[in-house]
Order: structure tokens, then C-alpha cells, then sequence
């Protein structure tokens, strides 16, 4: 039995980032399964799911705006790590009890961030890293029990955590591109943190849904319609490796393919993959 690759998964609740699927993405390229549910996602529900961590997104919206997303309080009582990124670092904020205000002078863009701590979130760097902010508001002060981690010269808490709790929050995007060392941060909440294992890769994943497809077939024969593209192949490819002569492959040239390419498919996984494979030329009836 192979090893469960979803078992250490980390939650992502989307409070309407447009970068939220870019925090996934870091998130799994470090080999981590993740998924993203919508902010008001109960606890109730959050702990049946067992994440190893939680993330809130970013957002549009200030946490005082009459119609802002708030996510269940309850969250912070799971016993679970919580990284809150920009507007998921107010929300935090200000759900446990600290306060946040508009900011004399909104920062946009590139922002040298002085750290005043170097363990946790920051272990591996000196005492500077260059990020991206995009915010309006900004923390005047931190709940009880955090510590400010960082500063820039407009923000005087840019990441703050209660270490204790395993709480953080950061007021840039560690997600983007432009924040340099963005991918090394969201890494040490992974692994430093969450005690996550990087269990979630390519391999894995093959082999769980090859295992997956056995059981749902048994004995059982599969058909499976064959067009040359990328995810008719993959999956043609990969029952194939789960079950072997159980399945077969109808492939149909509609007169419409390229030259030559009906012939290349045939070859590839007739010859290559030895898939059992049914070649149907349908040109007179679609022309």
C-alpha cells in the first residue's frame, strides 16, 4: 500500500486574493497538498478536514467595510498553525482583539523589510528581505501575545507572530514573484512550523491513482475515447499502467488532424505504450 500523499494537506481560505492560486502553487511546488475553500468555511468543517496548517489569503476588502469576508473565530482555537498574508494578517488581527488602521501613506510595490527576528518565518535570512506590498491599512497594534517580527519605513508591523500559538502574519505577498525570497518564507511555515512532510510529488500521485483505478475496475473492463490531446493520453496512459489489457482505446480521425498526426498517435500508443488500440477512420462521415 503506498503512502498516503494527502494525508499532510494545508488549507487555504480565500478571502477574494487574485493571487490566491499563486499560494497554492508555492505551495505544492514544495511538495505539499493543499486546497483552497472560501473564507467562511466553519471550523467545525476545518477540523474534519485535519489540516497541518491554514493560510488566509490576501483580499480587497478592509476588515472594517460593512460587507468584509470574515472566517469562522474559531479557527484560531484548533490548535492548528495560521499565516495570515495581508489582508489575512488584519483579519487576524483584528479578530484577536488587536487593532488596525488606514495608513497615512498606502504602500504598492517593492519595499526593503527590516527583520527584527530571524528564527520561524525567517530562519535562513540576515536582517533584510526585499518583498512586494499592495495595502491600504495596516496593524497599530498586535493582539495580545505577538511580537513584531518586521518593519519597513511605512509599516511598522510588516510581520508579526505569536510563537506560542503558532500564529503569523505578514503584511506583503511572499506568494508573487517579486517578493525574491517569497517561496524560501512560505517554505519554513511549511516544514519549520507545520511539521509538514513533503509527501505530495509526481511519483506519489501516480502511484495513488494507479492503486485507485485497480480497485474501481476489479475485473471490469474500461473504454476509453482516445483524441492524441494531453488528457486523453494521460489518462490512457495512466489506466493503462493500472490495469493492462482490461482497457481499450478507440481512437477516431475525423478528417480534421493535422498531417500525419493521426498515423503519430496510432504509432505511440499502439507501439510505444502497447495500449490496446482501436483505430477508427471516419473521414468520409465527417467530411
Amino acid at each position: 500500500m503506498s503512502q498516503d500523499i494527502h494525508s499532510e494537506k494545508v488549507l487555504i481560505l480565500d478571502f477574494g486574493s487574485q493571487v490566491t492560486q499563486l499560494i497554492a502553487r508555492r505551495v505544492r511546488e514544495q511538495s505539499v497538498y493543499c486546497e483552497i475553500h472560501p473564507y467562511n468555511m466553519s471550523a467545525a468543517r476545518i477540523r474534519e478536514y485535519r489540516p497541518k496548517g491554514i493560510i488566509l489569503s490576501g483580499g480587497p476588502s478592509s476588515v472594517y467595510d460593512e460587507d468584509a469576508p470574515h472566517s469562522d473565530p474559531a479557527v484560531y482555537e484548533l490548535g492548528v498553525p495560521v499565516l495570515g498574508i495581508c489582508y489575512g494578517m488584519q483579519l487576524m488581527t483584528h479578530q484577536l482583539g488587536g487593532r488596525v488602521e488606514r495608513s497615512d501613506k498606502r504602500e504598492y510595490g517593492r519595499a526593503v523589510m527590516a527583520l527584527d527576528d530571524v528564527q520561524d518565518l525567517f530562519s535562513g535570512f540576515s536582517d533584510k528581505a526585499e518583498v512586494w506590498m499592495s495595502h491600504g491599512d495596516r496593524i497599530e497594534s498586535m493582539p495580545s501575545g505577538f511580537e513584531r517580527i518586521a518593519h519597513t519605513e511605512h509599516c511598522p508591523v510588516a510581520a508579526m507572530k505569536d510563537a506560542g500559538r503558532r500564529f503569523y502574519g505578514v503584511q506583503f505577498h511572499p506568494e508573487v514573484v517579486h517578493t525574491p525570497r517569497g517561496e524560501e518564507m512560505l517554505g519554513n511555515f511549511l516544514f519549520n512550523v507545520c511539521d509538514c512532510r513533503p509527501t505530495w510529488t509526481m511519483a506519489g500521485f501516480i502511484e495513488t491513482e494507479v492503486e485507485d483505478i485497480r480497485r474501481k475496475v476489479g475485473d471490469g473492463q474500461v473504454i476509453c475515447g482516445l483524441s492524441g490531446g494531453v488528457d486523453s493520453s494521460v489518462v490512457a496512459v495512466l489506466i493503462n499502467r493500472a490495469i493492462g489489457d482490461q482497457l481499450t482505446c478507440v481512437f477516431v480521425n475525423n478528417g480534421l488532424l493535422r498531417k500525419g498526426e493521426a498515423e503519430k498517435v496510432v504509432n505511440l500508443f499502439s507501439k510505444h505504450f502497447k495500449i490496446n488500440l482501436k483505430y477508427v477512420d471516419a473521414t468520409d462521415r465527417f467530411l
